[in-house]
């Protein structure tokens, strides 16, 4: 059983969406969080192409919506229903943020409860009403001088915290190099020395501790055989460039320094 099966209890519900763009921009938001239950309620104009474009490949999220004409019958058989407002008058349920919430949430949708996370329109969010339906509030802690969220952003932050708290795991993201055995490396630095001793920096009469400073420097870090063939390229090419310098005839020099 996956760490994120749990999210399949949980939906997005958005009251009276007025522009389709957010409700595709919200499809888009949960489903890389790993939620795709989404209940609309009134929404001013769904289905819509807008819609569909600006999901960018969740439309299946959009498919399987469900339109309600009421938040009751959205709110229908959830045991905690959280309402995203910055409203305090009037309120007394319980307010916190999307990451104080999280724990508690995910551990009712474990639990084998359903919980419905509410948005309001794009202007004025929730009603009094509407957030009375429900038993939690949220609120995302923003710039106090500019507070103002898109409603995706909002779904966003709160999907984000409640899939992070399950799985912050990127691993899969790395990439994996081939990193360059230890005779790679000793070739490439006998490269390099023939290279500069060829070219002239390196003088063998007096070589201080030119080489042992590079084999310090490159040794640092472990190089990747891509890393080191690139260099012995650029050795290669140095000395072919320092040949054909030499095989030109002295008119067609550089004479400037």
């Amino acid at each position: 059983m996956s760490k994120t099966d749990c999210l399949s209890a949980f939906r997005v519900v958005l009251s009276h969406t007025s522009h389709p763009g957010n409700i595709g921009s919200t499809a888009r938001a949960m489903k890389t969080m790993g939620i795709t239950r989404l209940y609309l309620v009134n929404p001013k104009e769904f289905p819509s192409p807008v819609a569909t474009s600006l999901a960018s490949s969740a439309d299946d999220v959009l498919q399987s919506a469900i339109v309600v004409e009421s938040l009751g019958e959205a709110l229908a058989g959830t045991t905690v229903q959280v309402a995203m407002t910055a409203r305090r008058r009037e309120l007394v349920q319980p307010l916190g943020t999307p990451r104080q919430l999280a724990p508690e949430l995910l551990a009712e949708a474990r639990g084998g409860g359903e919980v419905a996370l509410v948005f309001g329109t794009e202007m004025s969010g929730l009603t009094i009403e509407e957030v009375r339906q429900c038993n939690r509030l949220v609120t995302i802690p923003t710039n106090p001088d500019y507070s103002s969220l898109n409603l995706s952003q909002a779904v966003q932050v709160l999907t984000y915290e409640l899939f992070s708290c399950l799985s912050d795991d990127v691993s899969h993201l790395e990439e994996h190099p081939k990193y360059a055995s230890h005779e790679h490396v000793e070739l490439f630095l006998e490269h390099l020395e023939s290279t500069l001793l060829t070219i002239g920096f390196l003088k063998p009469y007096a070589p201080k501790r030119l080489m042992p400073r590079l084999r310090r420097l490159f040794q640092r870090t472990r190089l990747e055989q891509e890393e080191v063939d690139i260099l012995r390229g650029i050795l290669r090419a140095t000395l072919e460039y320092d040949r054909n310098a030499e095989q030109k005839p002295s008119s067609q020099r550089d004479h400037s320094r």
